[in-house]
C-alpha cells in the first residue's frame, strides 16, 4: 500500500509540474521582442493587410489572457490550452504545418542520435567508473580519472569540429545531414547503412562528452559505498570480491547515478543543440533555433512542452527506480 501511495504522489506532482510548465510556456515566448506577423516584413509582398490577415489566421488578434469585450475565454491563452487538451499543438507560423507533425519528424532524428550516444556513454562510463573505483590508487585509476575530467571539460562544439575534420579527412565520413542528398537505396539496409555513416561522428561526439560525467559520478559513488561498514562486514565473512561488488556495493552506489542518467536523458531529448549545429543534424535542437529566429510561437511552445514533459518523466522514472533500489525513500 505504501508503494502505491508513493507512486500516486509522484504522479500527482508530475501532472502539477506539467500544468505549471504549460502555463509558463505560453507566456514565456510572448515576452520576446518582435511580432511573428512581421517576421517576413522585408518582403515587399507582405503588406499591412497581409500582416493583419496572418494575425487573424493564427489568432494573434485575440487578447492575450482575458477578452474584455466578448467571451472572456476567447483569448490566445484559453484557445492554446483548449487545443492542447485535444492534442492539437497548433500550426507552425513558419511552415504552415501542424506542429505535432513537425516535432514528430525532428524528434525521431534527435532520439535516434541521442539514444545511441547516451547508451554508449552510460555503458562505457559506468564500466570505467567501476574499474577505477575498484582499482583505486593504481595507474589505471589515475588514467581513468584524468580521462574523465578531460572529456567532461571538453566544449561540445570544439570536439565536434575536431571529429568532423578528422573523420571526413582521414576516413571519408559524411560531414553533415542524416542522409546523402539525392541518394537512392536498393534496400532498407542500404538506407540504414547510409544513416549510420552520417550518425557516426555526432553520436561519437555525444558519447565522449557525456562519458566523463558518468565515469566520475560512478567512481565517486562506488568509492563512498566501498567505505561503508557493511562492506567491511561482507569482507570479514569471506565473500569474494565479485560477490561484494555485485550483491552489496553496486546497488547502493547506483542511487546518485540513476539521478544523473535520468536528468541527462531528459534534457538531451531537447536535442544536443551544439552537436546538431556542427553536423547539420535535422533534429529538435535545430528546429528550436529556427523557431526562435522566426518568432514561431506554436513551434516553440510545442518544443519546450516536449522538453518539459521529457524532463518530468525522466525525474518520475528516477523516483520510481529509487524506490526499488532503496525502499527507505517511500517514507
Amino acid at each position: 500500500m505504501e508503494r502505491s501511495d508513493y507512486v500516486i504522489r509522484r504522479l500527482g506532482w508530475a501532472i502539477f509540474t506539467i500544468f505549471f510548465v504549460v502555463t509558463l510556456n505560453f507566456f514565456l515566448f510572448r515576452v520576446l521582442p518582435g511580432d511573428p506577423a512581421k517576421s517576413g516584413a522585408r518582403d515587399p509582398r507582405l503588406t499591412r493587410e497581409a500582416q493583419e490577415a496572418i494575425r487573424v489566421r493564427f489568432g494573434l488578434d485575440k487578447p492575450l489572457l482575458i477578452n474584455m469585450t466578448g467571451d472572456p475565454f476567447d483569448s490566445q491563452f484559453f484557445r492554446y490550452f483548449g487545443n492542447l487538451v485535444r492534442g492539437d499543438l497548433g500550426i507552425s507560423y513558419n511552415f504552415s504545418r501542424p506542429v505535432a507533425d513537425l516535432l514528430r519528424e525532428r524528434l525521431v532524428n534527435t532520439v535516434l542520435l541521442v539514444m545511441v550516444g547516451q547508451t554508449l556513454a552510460i555503458l562505457i562510463g559506468l564500466a570505467l567508473g567501476i574499474v577505477a573505483a575498484w582499482r583505486r590508487g593504481t595507474a589505471l585509476d589515475a588514467a581513468a580519472l584524468v580521462f574523465g575530467l578531460f572529456t567532461w571539460a571538453l566544449p561540445t562544439f570544439f570536439l565536434g569540429i575536431i571529429l568532423l575534420i578528422v573523420g571526413s579527412t582521414l576516413f571519408g565520413l559524411p560531414v553533415g545531414g542524416i542522409r546523402t542528398p539525392g541518394a537512392t537505396y536498393a534496400s532498407f539496409w542500404d538506407e540504414w547503412f547510409d544513416i549510420g555513416r552520417h550518425m557516426l561522428l555526432p553520436s561519437l561526439t555525444l558519447t565522449i562528452i557525456f562519458l566523463g560525467e558518468f565515469l566520475l559520478i560512478m567512481r565517486s559513488s562506488l568509492l563512498e559505498t566501498l567505505g561503508e561498514d557493511y562492506i567491511l562486514t561482507a569482507r570479514a565473512k569471506g565473500l569474494s570480491d565479485a560477490r561484494i561488488l555485485l550483491d552489496h556495493a553496486l546497488k547502493n552506489a547506483m542511487l546518485p547515478v540513476v539521478t544523473i542518467i535520468a536528468l541527462t536523458l531528459g534534457f538531451t531529448v531537447a536535442g544536443a543543440l551544439q552537436t546538431e549545429a556542427v553536423f547539420s543534424w535535422p533534429g529538435l535542437g535545430s528546429a528550436i533555433v529556427e523557431a526562435v529566429s522566426r518568432r514561431d510561437y506554436p513551434m516553440l511552445q510545442g518544443a519546450f512542452l516536449l522538453i518539459a514533459v521529457s524532463v518530468v518523466l525522466a525525474n518520475l522514472a528516477a523516483d520510481l527506480v529509487y524506490s526499488w533500489l532503496d525502499p527507505r525513500v517511500k517514507h
